[in-house]
């Protein structure tokens, strides 16, 4: 509504003699607003139809009574002093009275109690004004008691939890979220909302623009020392209106930004330990079936040496009887050491052949897309025990981008597994000395180039060929090595495509060098 132009100078005296006195008494017998008037010492001269409806006392029940009448004694007996204390100074005084009805039920009344003065400046009358706000009441605490309530259960809960707006920034936090604090530095929220975005890349900005929640993601936070932190976290988002009187007419809403984060570390970790369990074990079976092989066929080249020269003299045997006179009689002593050798001969080629078929068969593993980083990382978690038992320190140095090959994982694997349990044995051979390990994975343009260092007593330059030789080593027979190690590593590197050598510039120990093709597309199956 529009407001009237201002009063010149005289029109409000003008406007008091136009208004007719009935009108001011029509006005307050008509306001929505409960009124009362009471002379001097209280006692009530007028009410009007809100106050009636309010107390439930009619007009002749209440008049002459004092305001009093309507005292609960649950109001304390310092706001009524503070009351009396304000008008009697002739000020106007406000607050809250829990007031009793004509049935005896209460209600909660915002009172106002306004001194009326004489020109003398004597205090001649009171006017009460009242509203029942019990219902107001009533919905601000069950707000603030739901409010109390879900701060209880928010702080309580065993994951962080924190809301942000839509600058992120944070409004509300829990206890466990404090803790995070404590654990990552200042506002975790944001670090795991950086490592949201970059793992999910454009579809976190669509799902952020658009305020769509993202259900629970793995996110890991390293905190030093090369340790991870994993949390799961779920982004949900509210709005809220605006409740400014600006926004009364045009409703303005806000975004609100939801992060729960549960600590799965420990999950993560057995998660893990069940998985490296799960390749030693596969690696184990791998490597005894390997060795059973390798053993066999051992034996097989072992005694085919021998057998072979036995045939080659029997065969030398048989010519020479063959190219002989026959004996006038007939005993056959000359033919019984041919046969008897020749029968020898043929149960030997059988045991060889029972042999090879007591080989089990290599596995028919699928080939696939293997990042070497990752089982570089599994042999060394694999072979921890050995390397603390062993003092041995480690420096591991992964490739920057994917190490990516194709192959076969179990094998890939056994063959790094057996580089590095060369070099810790390497290593323990020497007495005194630093004891260092380096393993190095490096991409390429075209390859993967892997190093195994060891700070051992390294290999002779006339052994370096030698030592890919099937039973050659340089352990020697008290130790129990057959010899067949790296050369089941060369053959396992030849079936991939790649190269293994030692490298003969190294001169701090000894440096295996394992090369295999890069596969930047995806992985073939066969």
């Amino acid at each position: 509504m529009a407001q009237p132009p201002a009063p010149s100078a005289g029109t409000e005296q003008d406007m008091s003699k136009e208004i007719p006195a009935h009108l001011f008494r029509q006005a307050v017998e008509q306001a929505a607003l409960a009124i009362s008037i009471t002379d001097a010492n209280a006692n009530i001269l007028y009410t009007n139809a809100a106050f009636q409806r309010i107390s439930g006392y009619g007009h002749e029940e209440i008049v002459g009574h004092n305001q009093s009448i309507m005292s609960y004694r649950v109001t304390p007996k310092l706001v009524y002093e503070t009351l009396w204390a304000q008008i009697q100074r002739q000020r106007p005084w406000n607050g809250l009275l829990v007031n009793k009805r004509k049935d005896g039920s209460r209600y909660l009344a915002d009172v106002t109690i306004t001194p009326v003065v004489s020109r003398a400046g004597i205090t001649t009358h009171y006017l009460g004004m009242q509203r029942d706000v019990t219902e107001v009441h009533r919905l601000e605490h069950q707000v603030q008691n739901q409010k109390t309530l879900i701060e209880s259960v928010v702080d309580a809960a065993q994951v962080a939890i924190v809301l942000l707006d839509e600058n992120e920034r944070v409004l509300l936090d829990n206890q466990e979220y404090k803790k995070l604090i404590g654990d990552l530095g200042k506002e975790p929220a944001l670090k795991l909302l950086a490592s949201l975005r970059e793992q999910m890349g454009e579809t976190f900005v669509k799902a952020y623009d658009k305020h769509r929640n993202i259900a629970a993601r793995e996110v890991g936070i390293e905190i030093g020392n090369r340790t991870t932190r994993w949390f799961s976290c779920a982004v949900s988002w509210f709005e809220e209106r605006d409740v400014g009187a600006d926004a009364f007419y045009e409703p303005v809403r806000r975004h609100y930004l939801l992060l729960t984060i549960q600590d799965i570390s420990e999950l993560k970790r057995q998660q893990e330990a069940l998985r490296i369990n799960g390749v030693r074990a596969l690696l184990s079976e791998q490597e005894r079936i390997q060795s059973l092989r390798e053993t066999l066929a051992g034996a097989v080249y072992q005694l085919e040496g021998p057998l072979n020269m036995l045939s080659a003299a029997a065969h030398m045997l048989e010519r020479r009887l063959t190219n002989q006179s026959p004996l006038p009689t007939k005993s056959g002593a000359e033919g019984i050491p041919a046969s008897a050798l020749g029968e020898a001969i043929q149960k030997s080629r059988e045991a060889l052949e029972t042999l090879r078929a007591c080989m089990p068969d290599e596995s028919r593993e699928t080939l696939q897309l293997v990042d070497l980083n990752e089982v570089l990382s599994d042999v060394l978690k694999l072979a921890t025990a050995s390397m603390l038992n062993a003092g041995v320190v480690v420096e591991w140095s992964p490739s920057e981008k994917p190490a990516l090959v194709n192959g076969h994982l179990a094998q890939l694997s056994n063959l790094f597994k057996q580089l590095l349990a060369n070099a810790i044995e390497a290593v323990n051979e020497q007495r005194g000395k630093q004891r260092e390990l380096h393993l190095i994975c490096t991409a390429r343009a075209d390859h993967i180039e892997v190093f195994v260092e060891d700070s051992g007593p390294g290999i002779a330059e006339e052994s370096r060929y030698k030592v890919f030789q099937p039973f050659f080593t340089t352990k020697g027979a008290a130790k129990q090595h057959l010899g067949l190690g790296l050369a089941m590593a060369q053959e396992v590197v030849i079936r991939h495509s790649g190269t293994i050598d030692i490298d003969p510039t190294y001169h701090n120990g000894c440096r295996v060098r394992v090369q295999l093709p890069y596969m930047a597309g995806g992985a073939k199956h066969v």
